[in-house]
């Protein structure tokens, strides 16, 4: 669907009224955070998860949200009121508009926006197929746990991978796995899932942490850690998730085959799983 609502700075108004200031530091600093929520059958899934997360993003930059969790929660409802389906939450705050310096500007009202819009992820095929990745130097700054607005270093890594006919740019700094331009990247190494650990090189991805709960809880043993280049170009199985790509298994990397260069077993455990616990939450059954 199209955005035709959209929520900014406490009015709802249709999408092709809504603007913001040139000056407005989003704009020309990339002075702000923002999130993205999955709507499965019209419930906001992880929603305290999300709301944490986003707390934690205006905190580490200074940056008090200009409403309260319950107002925000209040605003989605209003935004899903007539979807039934799935979608997705777009949320961005800003330190507002004021005049251009790097300092921060003194008394100036931040900037919220949020909107609905479809949830487009993976369907079948791609899922039974997999997808090919690339490898690229990580070359973002040293505080990825934020969920900035600031995304260039990953829009060049991701069309680096768009370029070589990829789905996604798996990052990797000093020899190291941090994660992929737009997602969160796990490694089936001699039966073992590895995912990087949790700090300043990666974003603390809500479905890493359902896709960690999952293999954890069902017999796969997993590790936060640092992952070497070798490890990952020598895996078993790669796989990435994301909100929207949801869980997806990388069947080729560079060029080279992941494994037998198909889905394999593992991954197909764990989207098992991930889409049992996807209808349980569509049913009220789990949060």
């Amino acid at each position: 669907m199209a955005v035709k609502e959209v929520y900014l700075n406490g009015e709802y108004m249709p999408a092709a009224e809504a603007s913001i200031s040139i000056f407005d530091r989003g704009f020309t600093f990339g002075d702000g955070v923002y999130e993205v929520i999955p709507v499965y059958g019209g419930r906001l899934f992880r929603l305290q998860q999300h709301l944490d997360r986003l707390k934690y993003s205006l905190a580490e930059i200074g940056l008090p949200s200009p409403l309260s969790s319950t107002e925000i929660t209040q605003v989605f409802e209003r935004l899903l009121a007539d979807i039934t389906g799935d979608a997705s939450i777009y949320l961005q705050i800003t330190r507002g508009s004021a005049p251009r310096n790097h300092a921060f500007p003194d008394q100036v009202q931040p900037t919220f926006l949020a909107y609905a819009q479809d949830l487009v992820y993976p369907d079948q095929a791609t899922r039974d197929a997999g997808v090919m990745a690339v490898s690229f130097p990580d070359q973002r700054w040293e505080r990825c746990d934020i969920k900035s607005v600031s995304l260039l270093a990953n829009v060049l890594a991701r069309q680096y991978a768009h370029k070589h006919g990829a789905a996604e740019a798996v990052l990797f700094r000093d020899g190291k796995l941090t994660e992929g331009a737009a997602s969160t990247l796990f490694v089936v190494h001699q039966g073992q899932l590895l995912t990087t650990a949790s700090g300043h090189s990666i974003l603390p991805g809500i479905t890493r942490e359902l896709v960690l709960e999952l293999a954890c809880n069902h017999g796969l043993s997993c590790q936060q850690t640092d992952i070497s280049e070798n490890q990952v170009k020598t895996a078993d199985e790669l796989w990435l998730s994301s909100s929207t790509k949801e869980v997806l298994p990388i069947i080729s990397l560079d060029g080279q085959p992941v494994g037998g260069g198909v889905p394999g077993p593992h991954y197909r455990h764990i989207i098992g799983l991930y889409d049992e616990f996807k209808l349980q939450f569509r049913n009220g059954e789990v949060s």
